[in-house]
């Protein structure tokens, strides 16, 4: 491949594939290949996800959130812990992660139980938000019913007048989760629709069983 325009590159991934032997026996290490060519491939916001959860009477709900963090501890995303998501998450921890790379034929799919990270590791990535997103979070109930935006905004101005000196400090109610993994689904688009599909599973010793499925 020596282009990174993501119509040929497209065109080219779909014509080449995917096989066994192209995979790094490390799903973490193999999410890390691709994930540096979509960045690459100048896709906008390679880092945006759907993030599955359910909640406690087995309804499922779905948004788009940002991966900040990963490593081979997992993957990790930040938000109001009295948000719709985080109150599924505390009902039944167990979610799913899509990334869609569309434009490149590609997708990636990552399941696991999500739990909080550390109030230390929170605020080291809080410190290095934009002022503005730092009292956003401060001002947005999330999830919450509100009139209008305006009383929004309100809260905005509240929490700028409180935060004029100095730095803004982590709310108490917003940080961080690790998801992490039990299992990787990598998927190339094809031509006819005979897809390319690989599954890692975690195995009991930490090591991962990786399969080929069907499309």
């Amino acid at each position: 491949m020596n282009s990174l325009d993501p119509e040929t590159l497209r065109r080219e991934l779909m014509e080449r594939g995917l096989s066994r032997a192209d995979l790094d026996p490390d799903p973490v290490r193999q999410f890390q290949v691709w994930y540096e060519l979509a960045i690459a491939a100048a896709l906008p916001e390679p880092n945006a996800f759907t993030l599955c959860t359910v909640d406690a009477e087995g309804r499922p709900s779905a948004r788009t959130v940002l991966l900040k963090l990963y490593d081979e501890r997992g993957f990790v995303f930040f938000t109001n812990y009295t948000s719709r998501k985080a109150r599924e998450i505390a009902a039944n921890p167990g979610v799913a992660m899509l990334f869609p790379w569309v434009a490149l034929a590609r997708q990636v799919q990552i399941t696991g139980p999500a739990e909080r990270i550390s109030m230390t590791e929170s605020m080291r990535y809080f410190a290095t938000r934009p002022r503005g997103s730092q009292i956003g979070a401060w001002a947005s109930p999330q999830s919450q019913v509100i009139r209008s935006r305006a009383v929004l905004e309100a809260k905005f101005a509240e929490m700028a007048r409180r935060f004029t000196q100095g730095e803004v400090p982590l709310p108490d109610f917003w940080g961080g989760y690790r998801v992490v993994p039990e299992m990787f689904e990598f998927w190339q688009g094809r031509e006819n629709r005979l897809h390319d599909r690989f599954r890692y599973l975690r195995q009991p010793d930490g090591g991962w069983l990786i399969e080929r499925l069907a499309p």
